[in-house]
């Protein structure tokens, strides 16, 4: 994995995914930049295999993600279409003000359903049930 020294003086990783279920939601933890760069298309794969196995529901935990770039934009739209095709739902949690300013200026955010916690999210997927 490439990594990048960050304007601290840190080590800046590439995009990573960490998933997880809760009561028959996935939760995809991202962390970095979803860029052409750092992202490549992990997020597409990671939904195409959950959804093949039988994957509905998602949430994605943005808490750690630092910025999202053109490409990033298009792999979140392409992610919530594939999603919407099988029949399920996708949704954003912990976005930070500098991502949403990105979602918003991509219309992105009048798609998602985007909450200030993981917990809201997972309540308004219950809430739906």
């Amino acid at each position: 994995m490439l990594s990048r020294i960050g304007p601290g003086g840190e080590k800046a990783m590439g995009f990573q995914l960490h998933t997880r279920e809760i009561d028959r939601v996935v939760v995809v933890e991202a962390v970095g930049r979803l860029t052409l760069t750092d992202g490549h298309t992990k997020l597409r794969d990671l939904m195409h295999v959950s959804i093949g196995d039988g994957a509905k529901k998602f949430i994605f935990n943005f808490a750690q993600v630092e910025f999202i770039d053109s490409f990033g934009i298009g792999e979140l739209a392409r992610c919530y279409s594939v999603v919407r095709r099988a029949g399920g739902d996708a949704k954003l949690a912990n976005v930070s003000q500098r991502v949403f300013a990105i979602l918003a200026l991509s219309r992105l955010d009048t798609i998602f359903d985007i909450h200030s916690s993981e917990d809201a999210a997972l309540r308004s997927f219950a809430q739906r049930a």
